[in-house]
């Protein structure tokens, strides 16, 4: 059985070497026309470039790709588009016009050959729905900020690149655009977001008269919370239904950060961690955090769900692994609109698995969201191979409910519950089924010690305990492998817990009284992999269930 989840069973755009940033607007001929940046090497080489592709199968089969600039042209990277209501499409990207070879560190020790991120930020149009863009390739002005007048050229030269898709409120566009003041540590030092703001490109057909705001008022743009680190970057915006426009954006402090802006995007509220419904941070690497709103007004959010003070130690500290890594797999959360005295904001949902890879050090990242008749579609890459993927729309709804699936099992305190036959869950099995199997508890008593057993005389099987410190623990046993688990330190009160086994990317993690256990400040992560080799649960015929347990129930969908 294939799973929708696993990337491998996505439809290819393009793998002809690097691939980053597959965006996609639908045009008025009924394609699909995907922005890239690509190149035959590797990121930030010469011959990087913008290209775009078409599709009108949804995705099954692209035609050749259409390259935005000449090949001869200077690096072009970092594309975004916007589709304005004439049908005309325009594309937004960072452009090394000077042909700038090398750049300089802040602290000018260091010279660096890679030279994408820095230049003019231009546009060009097509009025043939991509199937070509205009010759001319028209400049953005965008303000000079004290992070530009203040970095090694002094404002001359600038630096910057966008991920974020542009939004449209109020008749105004708006394109996100991140600043970069250092180059340093992690290549990108500090950082910071703006947006450029045009009142009449929804309208106006001469792009030379085309106005431009930066946005926020004053020389300063979004930040990270007071007394959060330098980077801020990457940024996502939405906008809400009283106007309101929320940015979501990546850091080095090992938390996705989150602003509101209550007039156009003239000033933002302090910058603050992201939180969940349940109050628990997002936790996120430094690595995109999107944020999409759906046509029916609710919202989704992608992260990673792993960091925490660890990143921001790696960053102040090196190490052996970078604040980049850990982008396998990728969540997903459902927010909806709650009102607040300062105005509507974003309530998030738990997280849950949305997209993986078979390898682990997979980097799943800069996706793009879209309905299209009732149907969902994200695209993604790993800086190699863009893929476009639909997603079920059961599994959108599950993010706004709490989970559930088949019951296999039900069992109350001091009963011996008969234990169901599984199917084999492997996923290197030929017939596995990538199923998310949910052991589930209500308590009666928050005493330490087993909830349930299920070993045989072997010890083979699984059981759950409580320790004497506070940890959820959870032992899986089989004759050539185990997976010994256990939470961070969890409350006094517990009223409900859940483990959860995704057999698709092969993760456990932990839930407590509704709310993801993501390993607060002892750990990065929450979850872990186990291993794929992992088949069978059922080794006993029947679950024996501790009187701590008011209601046990064992599912899987």
């Amino acid at each position: 059985m294939t799973d929708w989840r696993n990337i491998s069973e996505g439809r290819l755009i393009t793998n002809d070497g690097y691939a980053d940033q597959p965006y996609i607007v639908c045009t008025d001929d009924g394609a699909w026309l995907c922005c890239v940046t690509v190149s035959g090497r590797k990121e930030g080489s010469s011959d990087q470039h913008v290209a775009t592709f078409r599709s009108t199968d949804q995705g099954l089969t692209w035609e050749k790709e259409v390259r935005v600039e000449k090949p001869d042209a200077p690096e072009n990277s970092y594309a975004v588009m916007l589709k304005v209501p004439s049908g005309r499409v325009y594309i937004f990207y960072t452009r090394n016009s000077d042909n700038v070879r090398s750049i300089l560190s802040h602290d000018r020790t260091t010279s660096y050959s890679r030279v994408d991120s820095l230049g003019h930020y231009v546009f060009r149009y097509s009025d043939d729905n991509g199937k070509s863009w205009s010759k001319e390739c028209f400049d953005i002005p965008f303000r000079k900020f004290r992070c530009d007048l203040n970095n090694v050229y002094g404002g001359e030269l600038c630096f910057f690149w966008n991920v974020g898709r542009p939004f449209v409120m109020d008749g105004c566009a708006y394109l996100p655009l991140s600043k970069i003041g250092e180059l340093g540590r992690g290549f990108f030092q500090q950082s910071e977001g703006t947006l450029m703001m045009s009142d009449n490109i929804l309208t106006e057909k001469d792009p030379t008269r085309i106005r431009w705001t930066t946005l926020p008022d004053g020389d300063v743009g979004l930040r990270t919370p007071p007394g959060g680190d330098t980077v801020s970057e990457e940024h996502t915006y939405v906008t809400l239904s009283d106007g309101s426009i929320c940015a979501s954006y990546r850091s080095v402090d090992g938390y996705s950060v989150e602003c509101y802006s209550r007039d156009g995007g003239h000033t933002w509220e302090t910058p603050h961690y992201k939180r969940f419904s349940s109050g628990t941070p997002a936790k996120n690497p430094r690595a995109a955090n999107f944020i999409w709103k759906m046509k029916d007004g609710r919202y989704l959010y992608w992260f990673h769900n792993n960091g925490g003070h660890f990143i921001r130690d790696l960053w102040k500290n090196g190490g052996k692994r970078n604040p980049y890594d850990g982008r396998n797999p990728v969540w997903l959360c459902g927010g909806i609109e709650v009102d607040t005295p300062r105005g509507k904001e974003i309530s998030w949902q738990e997280p849950h698995i949305f997209l993986y890879g078979e390898r682990q050090r997979y980097g799943i990242s800069y996706p793009d969201f879209w309905e299209e008749g009732g149907r969902f579609f994200v695209s993604e890459t790993q800086k190699t191979t863009a893929r476009v993927h639909e997603v079920p729309g059961e599994f959108i709804e599950r993010l706004f409910t709490e989970p559930t699936g088949r019951l296999l099992a039900e069992g109350r305190g001091g009963e011996h519950c008969p234990m169901p036959k599984l199917p084999c869950f492997s996923r290197l099995a030929p017939d596995a089924q990538p199923s998310v199997v949910r052991l589930a508890f209500e308590l009666s008593s928050n005493a330490s010690g087993r909830w349930l057993n299920a070993l045989d005389a072997n010890g083979l099987g699984f059981e759950v305990a409580l320790t004497d410190d506070r940890r959820m623990l959870f032992r899986w046993n089989e004759p050539e492998r185990r997976l010994v688990m256990d939470s961070q330190v969890l409350p006094q009160d517990i009223r409900s817990a859940e483990i959860v086994l995704d057999f698709g990317p092969c993760v456990a993690y932990f839930r407590c009284n509704g709310a993801f256990c993501d390993g607060g400040e002892e750990r990065r992560y929450g979850w872990l992999f186990f291993d794929p080799n992992m088949q069978f649960l059922d080794w006993v015929s029947t679950i024996d269930i501790d009187d701590k347990v008011a209601k046990f129930t064992l599912s899987f969908n």
